[in-house]
């Protein structure tokens, strides 16, 4: 199956699974790139490499469209190995967003985003009406943005361009390179947050490389920690990853404030317990069952509280005692504040 066959295979869906399968690179020189690694990555969902420089990241997102070709091991995309498809033809069903977005400068912002559907054949009007579309998607008003150049968008503005060209031609899969890096703290965060909102709408499978552990918990639906020599150290939810480091070697890269990561990033409707456990709820503060337990936290500090209502839509369906953020035995939670 060509990759176009990807394409049409994937009619009527967004994404794709990826699965890696024993993968692995050495260069001529004999520099282990990447040792060996298996990973399968869910249809839909966001997976994040992360590790330090040199164990692989990249190397891997590169394997995933065939700009560069593994040593070893296969890689497939929705069951297809992708060793068998046109490297060319891959690659223009597959979104890729860089560091430095790598905008033509010299082409207008509406002109960058419909690069793809263009390679692929779509008319005029087609690939006008999508790349309009896109624009709005990711919150930049075509009527505004469309006729620009990139050297008159702001760098967060751009990196917004690069998700919208990488999303053109609607991919099952979406890789990303460290897409917010090159921007300031405050603009990233906005970015991250916009980036989610996106997500929840498009709902593509998701490979995203960085360095920040807090923009890997804050984004990733799994994240896969790499070390010395691509080799896979960890692999599981951000929550997991934050409570039960697999190795000191895990631990030291997560760093020592991992409980509070954790606290923020998990959902305080899967750790919440029946109401009926505690009585006399009204006497207690309350949170939103949408919240996090950093969330749950700061109402029990500012209420000096030892246990919160989580509510929804007003109506109480459940309660956290502070132990439960802590796992500490705590007998006073068990009672009314």
């Amino acid at each position: 199956m060509d990759a176009t066959a990807i394409n049409d295979s994937g009619a009527g869906r967004s994404a794709a699974s990826i699965t890696l399968e024993n993968v692995g690179k050495v260069y001529p020189d004999g520099t282990v790139a990447v040792g060996d690694i298996s990973l399968d990555v869910g249809a839909g969902e966001l997976v994040v490499l992360i590790g330090p420089s040199g164990c692989g990241k990249s190397t891997i997102l590169r394997m995933l469209n065939r700009l560069i070709e593994p040593s070893k091991g296969r890689i497939l995309i929705d069951g297809e190995d992708v060793s068998r498809q046109d490297p060319v033809e891959l690659r223009r069903h597959i979104g890729y967003v860089i560091q430095n977005v790598g905008l033509f400068p010299h082409q207008t912002i509406r002109t960058n985003v419909g690069t793809v559907p263009r390679l692929l054949g779509w008319n005029k009007k087609k690939t006008r009406a999508r790349a309009e579309e896109l624009l709005e998607l990711v919150g930049l008003d075509p009527a505004r943005y469309g006729s620009r150049y990139p050297h008159e968008l702001s760098g967060g503005q751009r990196q917004r361009v690069g998700v919208a060209r990488a999303l053109a031609a609607d991919p099952l899969v979406l890789l990303m390179d460290e897409p917010f890096s090159a921007v300031d703290p405050i603009v990233r965060s906005r970015l991250q947050e916009e980036f989610l909102r996106l997500q929840a709408a498009v709902r593509k499978t998701i490979v995203l490389v960085t360095h920040d552990i807090d923009e890997a918990v804050r984004l990733g639906d799994r994240i896969a920690v790499l070390g010395e020599g691509g080799r896979l150290q960890q692999y599981a939810t951000p929550a997991d990853l934050l409570s039960n480091p697999a190795s000191d070697a895990v631990s030291q890269f997560v760093g020592e404030d991992r409980g509070i990561r954790r606290l923020a990033v998990t959902r305080v409707r899967d750790t919440m317990r029946p109401v009926g456990q505690i009585e006399e709820i009204e006497r207690l503060p309350t949170v939103d069952v949408g919240g996090t337990l950093y969330d749950a936290l700061g109402v029990m500090l500012t209420s000096d509280a030892l246990n919160v209502v989580v509510v929804e839509d007003g109506a109480p369906v459940g309660t956290i005692a502070r132990s439960a953020l802590f796992g500490v035995p705590d007998e006073r939670a068990a009672a009314p504040a």
